[in-house]
Protein backbone atom coordinates (compact mmCIF):
# COMPACT_ATOMS: atom_id res chain seq x y z
CA UNK A 1 0.00 0.00 0.00
CA UNK A 2 1.34 3.54 -0.55
CA UNK A 3 0.64 5.53 2.68
CA UNK A 4 1.56 9.39 1.87
CA UNK A 5 1.55 12.70 4.03
CA UNK A 6 2.70 11.06 7.17
CA UNK A 7 4.30 13.94 9.47
CA UNK A 8 7.52 13.44 11.91
CA UNK A 9 9.66 16.16 13.60
CA UNK A 10 12.85 16.68 12.42
CA UNK A 11 14.44 14.65 15.06
CA UNK A 12 13.20 11.44 14.24
CA UNK A 13 14.13 8.06 14.28
CA UNK A 14 13.85 5.12 11.97
CA UNK A 15 11.99 3.40 14.63
CA UNK A 16 9.81 6.61 15.15
CA UNK A 17 9.11 5.90 11.33
CA UNK A 18 7.75 2.56 12.17
CA UNK A 19 6.16 3.40 15.36
CA UNK A 20 4.13 6.41 13.11
CA UNK A 21 3.26 3.98 10.02
CA UNK A 22 1.71 1.53 12.98
CA UNK A 23 -0.06 4.06 15.32
CA UNK A 24 -1.66 5.88 11.24
CA UNK A 25 -2.65 1.66 9.95
CA UNK A 26 -3.61 0.60 13.71
CA UNK A 27 -1.58 -2.23 13.06
CA UNK A 28 0.69 -4.18 15.61
CA UNK A 29 4.76 -3.71 14.81
CA UNK A 30 4.83 -7.99 13.31
CA UNK A 31 2.02 -7.02 11.38
CA UNK A 32 4.73 -4.49 9.15
CA UNK A 33 6.89 -6.34 7.47
CA UNK A 34 8.44 -3.49 5.95
CA UNK A 35 8.73 -0.40 3.83
CA UNK A 36 10.05 1.38 1.12
CA UNK A 37 10.44 5.62 1.01
CA UNK A 38 8.72 7.11 -1.87
CA UNK A 39 9.10 10.67 -1.51
CA UNK A 40 10.66 13.30 1.68
CA UNK A 41 9.55 16.63 1.54
CA UNK A 42 9.76 19.47 4.56
CA UNK A 43 6.70 20.61 5.77
CA UNK A 44 7.63 24.73 7.18
CA UNK A 45 4.15 26.23 6.04
CA UNK A 46 2.29 26.76 9.49
CA UNK A 47 3.85 28.14 12.67
CA UNK A 48 5.44 25.92 15.04
CA UNK A 49 8.23 23.17 14.22
CA UNK A 50 9.08 21.88 10.90
CA UNK A 51 7.89 18.39 10.05
CA UNK A 52 8.82 16.05 7.46
CA UNK A 53 6.73 14.81 5.34
CA UNK A 54 6.89 11.03 3.85
CA UNK A 55 4.95 8.68 1.17
CA UNK A 56 5.88 5.10 1.31
CA UNK A 57 5.09 1.57 0.18
CA UNK A 58 4.23 -0.27 3.60
CA UNK A 59 4.51 -3.86 3.07
CA UNK A 60 1.85 -5.32 4.97
CA UNK A 61 1.70 -9.13 6.83
CA UNK A 62 -1.78 -9.62 6.90
CA UNK A 63 -4.13 -12.28 5.77
CA UNK A 64 -6.32 -11.42 2.59
CA UNK A 65 -9.27 -11.01 5.17
CA UNK A 66 -7.42 -8.53 6.77
CA UNK A 67 -6.43 -6.07 4.08
CA UNK A 68 -10.28 -6.19 3.16
CA UNK A 69 -10.70 -4.96 6.37
CA UNK A 70 -7.42 -2.07 6.53
CA UNK A 71 -9.42 -1.03 2.75
CA UNK A 72 -12.52 -0.59 3.94
CA UNK A 73 -11.34 0.95 6.79
CA UNK A 74 -9.39 3.57 5.12
CA UNK A 75 -11.92 3.71 1.63
CA UNK A 76 -11.84 7.30 2.40
CA UNK A 77 -8.69 8.05 3.10
CA UNK A 78 -7.12 9.95 -0.09
CA UNK A 79 -3.20 8.95 1.87
CA UNK A 80 -3.77 5.10 1.65
CA UNK A 81 -4.16 3.77 -1.65
CA UNK A 82 -2.92 0.42 -3.82
CA UNK A 83 1.11 1.49 -4.59
CA UNK A 84 0.88 2.35 -8.02
CA UNK A 85 3.07 0.80 -11.04
CA UNK A 86 5.55 3.74 -11.96
CA UNK A 87 7.29 1.01 -14.08
CA UNK A 88 8.44 2.69 -17.70
CA UNK A 89 7.65 0.06 -20.51
CA UNK A 90 8.65 1.14 -23.77
CA UNK A 91 6.77 1.87 -26.76
CA UNK A 92 7.76 -1.17 -28.51
CA UNK A 93 10.35 -4.42 -28.41
CA UNK A 94 13.92 -3.58 -29.59
CA UNK A 95 15.24 -3.97 -32.85
CA UNK A 96 16.96 -7.66 -33.86
CA UNK A 97 20.81 -7.05 -32.74
CA UNK A 98 21.29 -7.30 -36.49
CA UNK A 99 19.40 -4.18 -37.56
CA UNK A 100 20.72 -2.49 -40.00
CA UNK A 101 17.98 0.37 -40.93
CA UNK A 102 18.14 3.66 -41.05
CA UNK A 103 19.93 5.21 -38.23
CA UNK A 104 18.39 8.34 -36.45
CA UNK A 105 19.86 11.31 -35.95
CA UNK A 106 19.40 13.52 -33.09
CA UNK A 107 20.98 17.32 -33.25
CA UNK A 108 22.08 18.62 -29.62
CA UNK A 109 23.46 16.79 -26.31
CA UNK A 110 21.41 18.58 -23.96
CA UNK A 111 19.08 16.38 -21.69
CA UNK A 112 16.10 16.47 -24.08
CA UNK A 113 19.12 15.31 -26.96
CA UNK A 114 20.68 12.58 -24.27
CA UNK A 115 17.90 11.14 -23.48
CA UNK A 116 16.06 10.60 -26.79
CA UNK A 117 19.43 9.07 -27.92
CA UNK A 118 19.68 7.02 -24.89
CA UNK A 119 16.00 5.43 -25.57
CA UNK A 120 16.46 5.06 -29.33
CA UNK A 121 19.97 3.34 -28.50
CA UNK A 122 17.87 1.08 -25.99
CA UNK A 123 15.44 0.30 -28.27
CA UNK A 124 18.61 -1.21 -30.76
CA UNK A 125 18.70 1.59 -33.18
CA UNK A 126 22.17 3.13 -32.71
CA UNK A 127 21.62 6.26 -32.84
CA UNK A 128 23.85 9.47 -33.89
CA UNK A 129 24.11 12.60 -31.87
CA UNK A 130 25.33 15.31 -33.05
CA UNK A 131 27.04 18.35 -30.70
CA UNK A 132 28.67 21.63 -31.86
CA UNK A 133 30.43 22.15 -28.45
CA UNK A 134 32.70 20.04 -26.32
CA UNK A 135 32.77 17.14 -24.45
CA UNK A 136 32.13 17.93 -20.99
CA UNK A 137 35.52 17.91 -19.11
CA UNK A 138 36.90 20.12 -21.79
CA UNK A 139 34.04 22.44 -21.88
CA UNK A 140 34.17 23.15 -17.95
CA UNK A 141 37.69 24.14 -18.43
CA UNK A 142 36.62 26.24 -21.15
CA UNK A 143 33.78 27.50 -19.32
CA UNK A 144 35.62 27.68 -15.59
CA UNK A 145 38.69 29.68 -17.49
CA UNK A 146 36.33 32.47 -19.09
CA UNK A 147 34.80 33.12 -15.50
CA UNK A 148 38.00 33.06 -13.95
CA UNK A 149 39.51 35.47 -16.67
CA UNK A 150 42.56 32.78 -17.68
CA UNK A 151 40.50 31.87 -21.26
CA UNK A 152 39.40 33.99 -23.68
CA UNK A 153 35.60 33.46 -24.65
CA UNK A 154 34.69 30.60 -26.58
CA UNK A 155 31.17 31.09 -28.60
CA UNK A 156 31.02 27.33 -29.27
CA UNK A 157 32.11 26.08 -25.61
CA UNK A 158 30.33 27.88 -22.53
CA UNK A 159 27.50 28.23 -20.92
CA UNK A 160 25.40 27.15 -23.06
CA UNK A 161 27.12 25.12 -25.83
CA UNK A 162 28.81 21.58 -25.44
CA UNK A 163 27.86 18.07 -23.69
CA UNK A 164 24.94 18.28 -20.75
CA UNK A 165 23.62 21.49 -22.61
CA UNK A 166 22.63 24.60 -20.69
CA UNK A 167 21.60 22.64 -17.68
CA UNK A 168 25.46 21.80 -16.66
CA UNK A 169 26.16 25.12 -15.21
CA UNK A 170 23.15 25.06 -12.64
CA UNK A 171 21.73 23.87 -9.50
CA UNK A 172 20.76 20.38 -11.38
CA UNK A 173 17.45 20.68 -10.63
CA UNK A 174 15.31 17.87 -11.30
CA UNK A 175 11.57 18.75 -10.63
CA UNK A 176 9.39 20.85 -13.08
CA UNK A 177 6.15 22.54 -12.65
CA UNK A 178 4.69 20.46 -15.94
CA UNK A 179 2.19 17.58 -15.06
CA UNK A 180 4.00 14.16 -16.42
CA UNK A 181 3.20 10.97 -16.21
CA UNK A 182 5.26 9.27 -13.39
CA UNK A 183 6.52 6.43 -15.45
CA UNK A 184 8.16 9.28 -17.54
CA UNK A 185 9.86 11.03 -14.67
CA UNK A 186 10.34 7.73 -12.77
CA UNK A 187 12.56 6.72 -16.22
CA UNK A 188 14.39 9.83 -16.29
CA UNK A 189 15.22 9.84 -12.32
CA UNK A 190 16.74 6.03 -12.31
CA UNK A 191 18.48 6.76 -15.61
CA UNK A 192 20.03 9.51 -13.90
CA UNK A 193 20.91 7.39 -10.71
CA UNK A 194 22.42 4.79 -12.93
CA UNK A 195 24.60 7.27 -14.82
CA UNK A 196 26.21 8.05 -11.63
CA UNK A 197 23.32 10.29 -9.80
CA UNK A 198 22.94 10.40 -6.19
CA UNK A 199 20.42 7.57 -5.06
CA UNK A 200 18.56 10.32 -3.04
CA UNK A 201 17.30 12.19 -5.93
CA UNK A 202 14.60 9.16 -6.34
CA UNK A 203 13.15 10.45 -2.83
CA UNK A 204 13.18 13.78 -2.52
CA UNK A 205 10.74 15.90 -3.05
CA UNK A 206 12.55 18.95 -4.89
CA UNK A 207 15.94 16.83 -5.99
CA UNK A 208 19.40 18.25 -7.18
CA UNK A 209 22.61 16.91 -8.25
CA UNK A 210 24.77 20.35 -8.19
CA UNK A 211 26.93 21.31 -10.95
CA UNK A 212 29.95 19.20 -10.66
CA UNK A 213 28.08 16.03 -10.04
CA UNK A 214 26.63 16.51 -13.12
CA UNK A 215 29.43 16.47 -15.34
CA UNK A 216 29.79 12.87 -13.81
CA UNK A 217 26.45 11.53 -14.92
CA UNK A 218 26.30 13.38 -18.75
CA UNK A 219 29.59 10.85 -18.97
CA UNK A 220 27.88 7.87 -17.94
CA UNK A 221 24.92 8.62 -19.95
CA UNK A 222 27.01 9.16 -23.28
CA UNK A 223 28.91 5.76 -21.94
CA UNK A 224 25.52 3.91 -21.93
CA UNK A 225 24.81 5.35 -25.27
CA UNK A 226 28.37 3.95 -27.14
CA UNK A 227 27.88 0.61 -25.33
CA UNK A 228 24.29 0.11 -27.06
CA UNK A 229 25.83 1.15 -30.61
CA UNK A 230 24.95 4.62 -30.43
CA UNK A 231 27.62 7.48 -31.63
CA UNK A 232 28.26 11.20 -30.11
CA UNK A 233 30.25 13.26 -32.02
CA UNK A 234 31.35 16.82 -30.89
CA UNK A 235 32.32 19.71 -32.61
CA UNK A 236 29.85 19.09 -35.33
CA UNK A 237 27.68 21.97 -35.71
CA UNK A 238 24.69 21.17 -37.89
CA UNK A 239 24.14 24.20 -40.68
CA UNK A 240 21.20 22.57 -43.22
CA UNK A 241 18.60 20.19 -43.32
CA UNK A 242 18.91 18.13 -46.36
CA UNK A 243 15.15 18.22 -48.01
CA UNK A 244 13.08 16.21 -50.89
CA UNK A 245 11.90 19.17 -53.04
CA UNK A 246 9.21 17.56 -54.05
CA UNK A 247 7.30 17.31 -50.41
CA UNK A 248 9.76 18.75 -47.66
CA UNK A 249 10.82 15.21 -46.12
CA UNK A 250 13.63 15.18 -44.32
CA UNK A 251 16.47 13.40 -46.02
CA UNK A 252 19.78 14.02 -43.90
CA UNK A 253 21.61 16.88 -42.42
CA UNK A 254 24.69 19.29 -43.34
CA UNK A 255 27.03 19.90 -41.24
CA UNK A 256 29.08 23.34 -41.19
CA UNK A 257 32.70 21.68 -42.28
CA UNK A 258 30.28 20.79 -45.55
CA UNK A 259 29.77 17.26 -44.87
CA UNK A 260 26.53 15.71 -45.16
CA UNK A 261 24.73 12.96 -43.25
CA UNK A 262 21.68 11.15 -44.42
CA UNK A 263 18.82 10.13 -41.98
CA UNK A 264 15.37 9.85 -42.54
CA UNK A 265 14.55 11.15 -38.64
CA UNK A 266 16.24 13.72 -37.32
CA UNK A 267 15.19 15.08 -33.43
CA UNK A 268 16.32 18.61 -33.27
CA UNK A 269 16.87 19.08 -29.58
CA UNK A 270 19.09 22.50 -29.35
CA UNK A 271 18.53 24.25 -26.54
CA UNK A 272 17.06 27.38 -26.05
CA UNK A 273 20.45 29.62 -27.26
CA UNK A 274 20.79 28.24 -30.58
CA UNK A 275 20.20 31.50 -32.34
CA UNK A 276 22.31 30.54 -35.60
CA UNK A 277 20.16 27.46 -35.72
CA UNK A 278 16.80 29.10 -35.53
CA UNK A 279 18.09 31.76 -38.02
CA UNK A 280 18.33 28.72 -40.88
CA UNK A 281 15.41 26.93 -40.00
CA UNK A 282 13.46 29.99 -40.69
CA UNK A 283 15.68 30.67 -44.35
CA UNK A 284 14.98 26.77 -44.90
CA UNK A 285 11.16 26.74 -44.56
CA UNK A 286 10.27 25.10 -41.20
CA UNK A 287 7.76 26.51 -39.09
CA UNK A 288 8.07 28.75 -36.64
CA UNK A 289 6.90 30.88 -34.19
CA UNK A 290 7.47 33.38 -31.86
CA UNK A 291 6.50 32.61 -28.24
CA UNK A 292 6.38 34.58 -24.71
CA UNK A 293 9.21 34.43 -22.65
CA UNK A 294 10.84 36.18 -19.63
CA UNK A 295 14.23 39.09 -18.90
CA UNK A 296 14.73 40.26 -15.40
CA UNK A 297 18.45 40.14 -13.00
CA UNK A 298 19.96 38.00 -10.46
CA UNK A 299 19.66 39.01 -6.68
CA UNK A 300 21.51 37.53 -3.82
CA UNK A 301 21.66 37.52 -0.31
CA UNK A 302 23.23 35.77 1.96
CA UNK A 303 22.40 32.25 2.48
CA UNK A 304 21.55 32.53 6.47
CA UNK A 305 19.06 35.11 6.13
CA UNK A 306 16.90 32.96 3.59
CA UNK A 307 17.64 29.93 5.77
CA UNK A 308 16.26 31.87 9.19
CA UNK A 309 13.15 33.46 6.88
CA UNK A 310 11.95 30.01 5.27
CA UNK A 311 12.87 27.48 8.86
CA UNK A 312 13.15 29.87 11.80
CA UNK A 313 14.68 28.67 15.31
CA UNK A 314 15.66 25.37 13.10
CA UNK A 315 17.99 27.06 10.15
CA UNK A 316 21.24 25.51 9.88
CA UNK A 317 19.64 21.62 10.66
CA UNK A 318 21.39 18.98 8.88
CA UNK A 319 17.92 17.23 7.68
CA UNK A 320 16.86 20.91 6.44
CA UNK A 321 20.21 22.01 4.29
CA UNK A 322 19.79 25.60 2.35
CA UNK A 323 17.05 27.12 2.52
CA UNK A 324 15.02 28.17 -0.98
CA UNK A 325 12.23 30.54 -1.82
CA UNK A 326 9.70 30.98 -4.47
CA UNK A 327 8.24 34.26 -5.15
CA UNK A 328 5.58 35.79 -7.73
CA UNK A 329 3.68 39.03 -8.04
CA UNK A 330 0.74 40.01 -9.93
CA UNK A 331 1.70 43.56 -10.87
CA UNK A 332 -1.21 45.73 -9.51
CA UNK A 333 -0.31 49.43 -10.42
CA UNK A 334 -1.75 50.51 -13.97
CA UNK A 335 0.80 51.00 -15.98
CA UNK A 336 2.07 47.35 -14.80
CA UNK A 337 -1.31 45.37 -14.94
CA UNK A 338 -0.91 42.49 -17.17
CA UNK A 339 2.83 42.00 -15.74
CA UNK A 340 3.89 38.99 -13.34
CA UNK A 341 7.24 39.40 -11.33
CA UNK A 342 8.32 35.71 -10.25
CA UNK A 343 11.50 34.14 -8.50
CA UNK A 344 13.32 31.87 -11.24
CA UNK A 345 15.56 29.15 -11.01
CA UNK A 346 16.39 29.45 -7.30
CA UNK A 347 20.47 28.55 -6.42
CA UNK A 348 20.47 28.41 -2.73
CA UNK A 349 24.33 28.54 -1.37
CA UNK A 350 25.20 29.02 -4.98
CA UNK A 351 26.86 31.51 -7.66
CA UNK A 352 25.79 34.54 -9.81
CA UNK A 353 27.66 33.43 -13.51
CA UNK A 354 28.31 34.67 -17.37
CA UNK A 355 25.72 32.88 -19.57
CA UNK A 356 26.24 34.21 -22.68
CA UNK A 357 26.81 32.59 -26.00
CA UNK A 358 27.68 35.20 -28.11
CA UNK A 359 30.54 37.64 -28.34
CA UNK A 360 29.87 41.54 -26.72
CA UNK A 361 26.81 40.39 -24.59
CA UNK A 362 26.31 40.26 -21.06
CA UNK A 363 23.97 37.33 -19.85
CA UNK A 364 23.25 36.11 -16.06
CA UNK A 365 22.37 32.68 -14.54
CA UNK A 366 22.55 30.76 -11.41
CA UNK A 367 24.61 27.66 -10.57
CA UNK A 368 25.06 25.83 -7.58
CA UNK A 369 26.78 22.68 -6.20
CA UNK A 370 25.18 19.54 -4.52
CA UNK A 371 26.24 20.98 -1.07
CA UNK A 372 25.10 24.60 -1.89
CA UNK A 373 27.42 25.67 0.72
CA UNK A 374 28.52 29.38 -1.06
CA UNK A 375 27.96 32.64 1.15
CA UNK A 376 24.96 33.50 -1.01
CA UNK A 377 21.73 32.99 -2.14
CA UNK A 378 20.72 33.79 -5.45
CA UNK A 379 17.58 33.78 -8.22
CA UNK A 380 15.98 35.03 -11.10
CA UNK A 381 13.70 37.69 -10.67
CA UNK A 382 12.14 37.73 -14.08
CA UNK A 383 8.98 39.83 -15.77
CA UNK A 384 7.36 38.48 -18.61
CA UNK A 385 7.37 39.50 -22.26
CA UNK A 386 4.45 39.18 -24.68
CA UNK A 387 4.59 39.21 -28.26
CA UNK A 388 3.54 42.57 -28.36
CA UNK A 389 6.57 43.76 -26.17
CA UNK A 390 8.66 42.08 -28.87
CA UNK A 391 7.06 42.78 -32.36
CA UNK A 392 9.10 45.81 -33.37
CA UNK A 393 12.40 44.31 -32.53
CA UNK A 394 11.83 41.95 -35.77
CA UNK A 395 11.66 42.13 -39.46
CA UNK A 396 8.19 42.93 -39.82
CA UNK A 397 5.12 42.24 -37.58
CA UNK A 398 5.50 38.52 -38.18
CA UNK A 399 8.87 37.79 -37.91
CA UNK A 400 9.66 34.84 -35.41
CA UNK A 401 12.52 35.80 -34.53
CA UNK A 402 11.78 38.84 -32.73
CA UNK A 403 12.22 37.75 -29.40
CA UNK A 404 15.79 36.64 -30.49
CA UNK A 405 16.45 40.10 -31.12
CA UNK A 406 14.76 41.81 -28.26
CA UNK A 407 16.91 39.40 -25.98
CA UNK A 408 20.27 40.61 -28.39
CA UNK A 409 19.78 43.89 -27.57
CA UNK A 410 19.28 44.13 -23.75
CA UNK A 411 22.19 41.76 -23.72
CA UNK A 412 24.30 44.38 -25.25
CA UNK A 413 22.91 47.03 -23.09
CA UNK A 414 24.07 44.98 -20.58
CA UNK A 415 27.74 44.63 -21.83
CA UNK A 416 27.84 48.38 -22.57
CA UNK A 417 27.19 49.09 -18.90
CA UNK A 418 29.48 46.95 -17.54
CA UNK A 419 32.05 48.84 -19.40
CA UNK A 420 32.45 46.30 -22.55
CA UNK A 421 34.71 43.50 -21.05
CA UNK A 422 32.37 41.06 -20.28
CA UNK A 423 31.79 41.96 -16.30
CA UNK A 424 28.58 42.30 -15.62
CA UNK A 425 26.26 45.46 -14.76
CA UNK A 426 25.30 45.27 -10.70
CA UNK A 427 23.12 47.51 -8.56
CA UNK A 428 22.47 47.79 -4.82
CA UNK A 429 18.68 47.05 -4.66
CA UNK A 430 18.48 50.66 -2.75
CA UNK A 431 19.76 52.52 -5.41
CA UNK A 432 17.86 50.31 -8.04
CA UNK A 433 14.62 51.44 -5.90
CA UNK A 434 15.77 54.99 -5.68
CA UNK A 435 16.06 55.54 -9.70
CA UNK A 436 19.65 56.04 -9.21
CA UNK A 437 23.08 54.77 -10.14
CA UNK A 438 24.99 52.59 -7.85
CA UNK A 439 28.77 54.13 -7.40
CA UNK A 440 30.28 51.63 -4.94
CA UNK A 441 28.89 48.19 -4.08
CA UNK A 442 30.29 48.52 -0.71
CA UNK A 443 27.78 48.04 2.41
CA UNK A 444 27.09 50.17 5.17
CA UNK A 445 30.44 50.01 6.52
CA UNK A 446 29.37 46.98 9.69
CA UNK A 447 31.41 44.48 7.58
CA UNK A 448 28.25 42.67 6.52
CA UNK A 449 28.30 43.91 2.45
CA UNK A 450 27.01 40.94 0.38
CA UNK A 451 29.89 40.17 -1.82
CA UNK A 452 29.18 40.17 -5.43
CA UNK A 453 29.55 36.04 -6.46
CA UNK A 454 29.29 37.19 -10.25
CA UNK A 455 32.18 35.44 -12.62
CA UNK A 456 33.94 37.03 -14.31
CA UNK A 457 33.18 40.32 -12.33
CA UNK A 458 30.84 43.26 -12.14
CA UNK A 459 30.56 47.14 -12.43
CA UNK A 460 28.53 49.58 -10.44
CA UNK A 461 25.49 50.45 -12.75
CA UNK A 462 22.42 51.30 -12.99
CA UNK A 463 20.33 48.66 -14.64
CA UNK A 464 17.55 50.82 -15.83
CA UNK A 465 19.82 51.49 -18.49
CA UNK A 466 20.34 47.86 -19.67
CA UNK A 467 16.24 46.85 -18.88
CA UNK A 468 12.85 47.25 -20.58
CA UNK A 469 11.41 50.14 -19.15
CA UNK A 470 8.12 47.98 -18.13
CA UNK A 471 10.49 45.51 -16.51
CA UNK A 472 12.07 47.96 -14.13
CA UNK A 473 8.62 49.22 -13.64
CA UNK A 474 7.42 46.00 -12.80
CA UNK A 475 10.13 44.84 -10.20
CA UNK A 476 10.09 48.10 -8.35
CA UNK A 477 6.45 47.49 -7.79
CA UNK A 478 7.22 43.68 -6.72
CA UNK A 479 10.57 44.24 -4.37
CA UNK A 480 8.75 45.90 -1.33
CA UNK A 481 5.79 43.08 -1.70
CA UNK A 482 8.39 40.02 -1.86
CA UNK A 483 10.21 41.65 1.42
CA UNK A 484 6.53 41.19 2.77
CA UNK A 485 6.82 37.40 2.08
CA UNK A 486 10.53 37.19 3.15
CA UNK A 487 11.56 39.69 6.06
CA UNK A 488 14.54 42.03 4.85
CA UNK A 489 14.40 40.28 0.67
CA UNK A 490 14.60 44.49 0.59
CA UNK A 491 17.90 45.32 2.50
CA UNK A 492 19.35 47.97 1.04
CA UNK A 493 22.66 46.17 0.21
CA UNK A 494 20.82 43.49 -1.80
CA UNK A 495 22.61 42.97 -4.83
CA UNK A 496 21.27 43.22 -8.31
CA UNK A 497 23.20 41.99 -11.28
CA UNK A 498 21.94 42.14 -15.17
CA UNK A 499 20.74 40.87 -17.62
CA UNK A 500 18.78 37.62 -17.30
CA UNK A 501 17.75 36.56 -20.69
CA UNK A 502 17.54 33.01 -21.35
CA UNK A 503 14.40 31.78 -19.25
CA UNK A 504 13.47 30.36 -22.19
CA UNK A 505 13.32 30.05 -25.49
CA UNK A 506 11.98 32.91 -27.60
CA UNK A 507 10.85 30.61 -30.50
CA UNK A 508 8.60 27.52 -30.74
CA UNK A 509 8.54 25.08 -33.53
CA UNK A 510 5.11 23.88 -33.92
CA UNK A 511 5.13 20.16 -34.15
CA UNK A 512 1.72 17.79 -35.02
CA UNK A 513 -0.60 16.16 -32.22
CA UNK A 514 0.59 12.66 -31.87
CA UNK A 515 3.64 11.83 -34.65
CA UNK A 516 5.17 15.13 -32.33
CA UNK A 517 7.11 16.10 -35.84
CA UNK A 518 7.08 19.31 -37.49
CA UNK A 519 4.16 20.20 -38.93
CA UNK A 520 5.81 20.96 -42.42
CA UNK A 521 8.97 19.07 -42.51
CA UNK A 522 8.34 15.20 -41.94
CA UNK A 523 10.82 13.46 -40.08
CA UNK A 524 12.05 16.80 -38.42
CA UNK A 525 11.30 16.27 -34.67
CA UNK A 526 11.68 19.45 -32.67
CA UNK A 527 11.83 18.78 -29.25
CA UNK A 528 12.98 19.92 -25.51
CA UNK A 529 13.92 23.84 -24.57
CA UNK A 530 14.84 25.32 -27.91
CA UNK A 531 11.89 24.10 -29.67
CA UNK A 532 9.64 25.34 -27.06
CA UNK A 533 8.09 22.17 -24.84
CA UNK A 534 10.23 22.04 -22.22
CA UNK A 535 11.50 24.21 -19.14
CA UNK A 536 14.16 22.56 -17.48
CA UNK A 537 16.55 19.20 -17.23
CA UNK A 538 13.73 17.25 -16.36
CA UNK A 539 10.49 18.16 -18.44
CA UNK A 540 13.46 18.59 -21.19
CA UNK A 541 14.94 15.04 -20.70
CA UNK A 542 10.46 13.71 -20.68
CA UNK A 543 10.41 15.38 -24.05
CA UNK A 544 13.30 13.63 -25.55
CA UNK A 545 12.21 10.05 -24.53
CA UNK A 546 8.86 10.89 -25.94
CA UNK A 547 10.28 12.50 -28.96
CA UNK A 548 12.07 9.00 -29.33
CA UNK A 549 9.44 7.02 -29.02
CA UNK A 550 7.32 8.71 -32.04
CA UNK A 551 10.64 8.02 -33.62
CA UNK A 552 10.84 4.70 -33.14
CA UNK A 553 7.17 3.44 -34.03
CA UNK A 554 8.08 5.26 -37.17
CA UNK A 555 10.91 3.84 -38.06
CA UNK A 556 10.67 0.02 -36.53
CA UNK A 557 6.76 0.43 -37.91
Amino acid sequence: MRLSELKLPLDHSDADLQVAICRRLRLRPEQLRGHHLVKRSVDARRQGPIRLVYSLDVDLALSEAAQGRLRQRFANDPHLRPSPDERYRPVREAAAPDWAGPRPVVVGAGPCGYFAALLLAQLGLRPLLLERGQPVKQRTADTFGFWKGQRPFDPESNAQFGEGGAGTFSDGKLYSQVSEPRAYVRKVLEELVAAGANPEILTLHRPHIGTFKLATVVRGLRGRIEALGGEVWFGSRVSGLDLDPANRTVRGVLLADGRPLAATAVVLAVGHSARDTFAWLQASGVALEAKPFAIGVRIEHPQPQIDRARWGEQAGHPRLGAAEYKLVHHCLEPQNQGRDVYSFCMCPGGLVVGATSEPEAVVTNGMSQHSRNERNANSGLVVNVTLADVASYGDGPADPLAGVAFQRHWERQAYQAGGCTLQAPAQRLEDFLGGRASTSLDGPGDGGAIVPSYQPGVVPADLSTCLPPFVAAALREALPQFDRRIPGFCRPDALLTGVETRTSSPVRLPRAGTSLESTNTPGLYPAGEGAGYAGGILSAAIDGIKVAEQVALRVLG
